[in-house]
């Protein structure tokens, strides 16, 4: 079995939370723990499925079948950051502005466009490196 299959999307994740754990610290100029989650830069969801897309095309080749799915998930995964989790949020703080005194809901969901982008030039970069770790 090859492992670096598996272990992409794995150590991609955990290369990209402690990168967005600094900047939003830097940010902010405190430790940004309560910022830990959705939303930020760079785009973890981004990141994972660009450096397997990745993987995958440096190993197969653009012409595989895996390659067109896994674009295909890219696509899938970074509207679902950019819209859809963008309107969850936009719900948070509308529902959180009705109870002021309750516990508050996390408002900062989705993505923009540019934390999209960088998770997937953060992406592409982990895919290259596992790549060249695993080379066959």
């Amino acid at each position: 079995m090859d492992l670096a299959y598996l272990l992409t999307p794995v150590l991609t994740w955990l290369a990209v939370g402690p990168v967005k754990f600094l900047i939003n610290s830097a940010r902010t100029r405190r430790w940004a723990f309560d910022l830990v989650g959705n939303g930020g830069f760079p785009s973890n969801h981004s990141a994972v499925v660009t450096s397997m897309a990745t993987l995958i095309a440096l190993r197969e080749g653009i012409g595989h079948p895996a390659f067109g799915v896994a674009v295909t998930l890219c696509f899938i995964v970074m509207i679902d950051a950019n819209s859809l989790r963008q309107h969850v949020g936009r719900q948070a703080a509308a529902i959180n502005s009705l109870r002021p005194h309750e516990k508050k809901l996390r408002e900062r969901m989705g993505h923009t466009l540019v934390e999209i982008g960088g998770g997937i030039l953060t992406g592409i970069a982990c895919g290259y490196l596992i790549a060249m770790l695993f080379a066959r």
